[in-house]
């Protein structure tokens, strides 16, 4: 067992940088899928507004078949040449590549070749994504004092999902400022183009840093493997299946209150887009503020009696979720499901971060965590919104979404069963 550890000040300093960074990022990421009922017209336009609002989703899918490239080539670079370096290129390339997207020609200007490019963009904002979440989970386990890696790891969730958060409100305010004409020709763009200061701003921070004990103390003892990919795959077989089982799980069914209440509130309930957009925003930053709270429930209880509560929550409550979001007329309603239900998402996201990064020795941690993370994505977090999307649109039954997230659930509290608890434990040398 590791030895090493940081002063509580460093500590703080990296939970703090991983938070902003993750949340930086993740807005990025997700500004596209709280514009995806505008971007489906102008880059698929189509005579049946669902079919290009389905198409834009797809394109939000997408990005996740290149995270598992990303997972891998700064997973790699993090377990070879050192955590900070691998997470100071994370927020870089994210930073460039959603400038980029709010530059792109529309359809209408550039025929096919638009959504080309929306696709290539996607997928690069996908390889970079794809190094972030599971780095920052990394390099604040590594860092946290003994007893408190479910405290300090909270903040990195708190940033990945407040990024959705800040993305929704951004969009929100956008969309009070300018016309819905402003809106489709020329407002949707400055959410993307707000990156290229944000990443700036992460870079600035996550440049003040230094690499964590575990890592120098890593390369001092000659540690370092050449292939992190092929040793985790080779000696974690194990580890790895329960990761990944519980990452499909999370992400199955976080990503339908991230990534799909939005479109299902506004194109199948009918409610007004910036009232979606504000409730979104707000419901998503107040649960944010219970994740701490969270994550020293699980420094205290255990990860594992955490994860089951919130995935059989789930189970139980999919279904009255949907019916009142499709039953109500009250954006008040619509906001409080956002609340509980993110709330209830915090308590898989939270622990899964110490989790993975207990499951996995140093020298292929980075890899191992990101690899989990970006399987579960990949799998079911960027599926999820089209499919609930399609689901809706071949049955014809608005509910049909809850079906998705209690197979979800199940899956979830059967991979949760197959862990030890390892909250109190050191982290695997």
């Amino acid at each position: 067992m590791s030895t090493s550890s940081k002063p509580p000040v460093s500590a703080r300093r990296a939970a703090i940088a991983g938070g902003v960074g993750t949340l930086i990022e993740y807005y990025d990421f997700s500004a596209y899928a709280v514009l995806a009922v505008v971007l489906g017209p102008i880059f698929f336009p189509s005579d049946q507004p669902a079919v290009s609002v389905l198409l834009a989703l797809a394109v939000f899918g997408s990005a996740y078949l290149a995270r598992p490239l990303g997972g891998w080539f700064f997973g790699r670079l993090g377990d070879r040449r050192g955590r900070r370096n691998a997470l100071v290129w994370t927020v870089v390339a994210m930073g460039t590549f959603s400038g980029l997207l709010g530059l792109l020609p529309t359809y209408a200007s550039a025929g096919v070749i638009a959504p080309i490019l929306l696709v290539i963009l996607r997928l690069a904002q996908g390889f970079s994504a794809g190094g972030e979440i599971g780095g920052a989970a990394t390099y604040v386990a590594e860092s946290a004092p003994p007893g408190k890696r479910g405290l300090y790891g909270s903040l990195t969730p708190v940033g990945s999902t407040a990024g959705f958060s800040v993305a929704a409100a951004v969009v929100g305010l956008v969309s009070a400022l300018v016309s819905a004409d402003q809106m489709a020709t020329w407002g949707w763009r400055i959410p993307f183009l707000i990156s290229l200061p944000l990443a700036v701003i992460c870079l600035w921070v996550r440049l003040k840093l230094e690499d964590t004990a575990e890592f120098e103390e890593m390369t001092e003892r000659h540690e370092v493997v050449r292939s992190p990919l092929l040793e985790v795959i080779r000696k974690n077989p194990r580890e790895l299946a329960k990761a990944v089982g519980i990452a499909v799980a999370q992400a199955g069914t976080g990503y339908i209150g991230l990534a799909y209440f939005a479109t299902f509130l506004i194109g199948t309930a009918g409610f007004d887009k910036k009232e979606v957009y504000w409730a979104s925003a707000i419901g998503i930053a107040l649960a944010c503020a219970t994740y701490p709270l969270i994550g020293s429930l699980t420094d205290r209880h255990g990860r594992k009696p955490v994860m089951m509560s919130a995935f059989v929550l789930f189970l139980v409550l999919a279904w009255p979720a949907f019916l009142l979001l499709g039953g109500t007329s009250s954006i008040g309603v619509v906001a409080l499901v956002y609340i509980v239900y993110m709330t209830i998402s915090g308590m898989t996201q939270v622990p899964i971060g110490p989790q993975f990064a207990e499951l996995f020795p140093r020298r292929v941690r980075y890899t191992g965590v990101s690899l989990s993370y970006n399987a579960g994505t990949v799998l079911a977090g960027g599926t999820a919104p089209y499919i609930a999307a399609q689901l809706v649109k071949s049955t014809g039954n608005s509910m049909s979404p809850a079906y998705w997230v209690i197979g979800m659930s199940m899956i979830g509290i059967i991979a949760v069963a197959t862990l030890q608890e390892t909250s109190r434990h050191a982290l695997p040398a």
